[in-house]
């Protein structure tokens, strides 16, 4: 369930940014989680797993604002 979460709130972001993955925001998210350097990048399995992982962190953020107070 966790990843699906994860998967789905990649999606919902993906679509507000019109799926430009090479756009200025997907950049800087590659760049802020990663690193510049290309080269000392973790492994494609590594990366896939660290976004979804992200994206479950998202849709978590968004259930807490959403929380009754």
């Amino acid at each position: 369930m966790h990843a699906l979460r994860g998967i789905w709130n990649l999606a919902l972001l993906g679509a507000k940014t019109g799926f430009r993955l090479r756009g200025r925001y997907w950049t800087w998210r590659m760049e802020t989680a990663f690193g510049a350097d290309r080269s000392k990048w973790p492994s494609a399995a590594a990366r896939r797993k660290a976004a979804i992982e992200y994206g479950a962190w998202v849709g978590a953020m968004r259930r807490m604002c959403r929380a009754p107070r």
